[in-house]
């Protein structure tokens, strides 16, 4: 005869607050959890300190890069990438020179940054051109698919392969939700985006975290009145945050000068992007001052790029 089981004891409960209850709750803490990860890995994904210093000290190079950046975002803008595709590529571009060395004129920048943005394509587009077109606009040299696939090998070497970059775009929705309702509309995204992006072209905005400079975009484009709410997370440094807005806020009013000589602010924080490109081509036009205007046809490969690359 069979001998019955004792019945299993019972399970304890784990009294459930409002907030397990609530889908909202749920997704609030999901997304806390998130922007914990987030912060905890953005150190990782940002160049050394000592290249800004570096960019300063370096007129050549500082003109190189700005170049190099107008070359990327007028690709970006010609085939509607993502504005986290071109920032991804700036930031591949800016983590490889921070850890390399390149001749500050010539083709390797423009080899680099073909090579960027090819990358970023590829983690965030769905629909990639070819290398060939990603080249067809005002390039003074048209590099082999070959060519740019061994620089994407160099860049994924020297980043270890770290692409998954932090990005202040991983935390923009995060804080425009933050903001009074009024501000936190899709138009201000969009405007907070804008700005983002644009902060690529300057170099100084390198040594904010990307959750600094997400939190100051969607203060920027809040506009008058908005300012850092009470629940902002309280690892975000608060002043670090205001010196970022203050810098966009400089770049916004106080860069590009009108045709009287006089200091003009743009109608809109879509102004910051003639402003930080007047920043940072000052050097550029000084150094192209003296030189005659070239009108030459896009070349092949130089004869040394094959030789160059490892």
């Amino acid at each position: 005869m069979c001998q019955s089981l004792p019945p299993p004891p019972p399970i304890p409960l784990r009294r459930r607050s409002s907030a397990d209850m609530s889908p909202a709750g749920s997704l609030r803490s999901d997304e806390s959890a998130l922007i914990a990860r987030l912060l905890d890995s953005e150190p990782r994904h940002m160049p050394h300190p000592d290249y800004i210093r570096f960019c300063h000290n370096r007129p050549i190079h500082l003109a190189s890069r700005q170049d190099s950046i107008n070359s990327i975002l007028k690709v970006h803008s010609h085939f509607e990438f993502k504005p986290v595709t071109a920032f991804l590529s700036i930031n591949y571009f800016d983590r490889f020179l921070a850890a390399n060395s390149l001749p500050e004129t010539g083709w390797q920048f423009q080899l680099l940054s073909v090579a960027c943005l090819s990358l970023a394509a590829k983690m965030e587009e769905l629909h990639v051109p070819w290398l060939l077109e990603l080249q067809s606009l005002e390039r003074t040299y048209i590099f082999e698919p070959k060519t740019i696939q061994r620089m994407e090998l160099l860049v994924l070497s020297t980043l270890d392969w770290r692409l998954r970059s932090v990005t202040p775009f991983d935390y923009l929705h995060h804080f425009i939700s933050m903001l009074p309702s009024s501000s936190a509309s899709a138009a201000n995204h969009s405007v907070a985006s804008d700005i983002i992006l644009n902060t690529s072209r300057v170099v100084d905005f390198m040594r904010f975290p990307p959750s600094v400079i997400a939190a100051a975009a969607a203060i920027s484009a809040g506009g008058a009145g908005a300012d850092l709410p009470d629940t902002f997370d309280e690892r975000i440094n608060r002043e670090m945050v205001r010196s970022c807005h203050q810098l966009m806020e400089e770049y916004l009013l106080d860069t590009c000068l009108s045709s009287d000589g006089l200091k003009a602010a743009p109608p809109s924080p879509h102004g910051v992007l003639d402003a930080a490109a007047c920043a940072s081509c000052d050097t550029h036009s000084e150094n192209q001052a003296g030189s005659e205007p070239q009108n030459k046809r896009p070349r092949l490969s130089p004869p040394d790029v094959q030789e160059s690359l490892p």
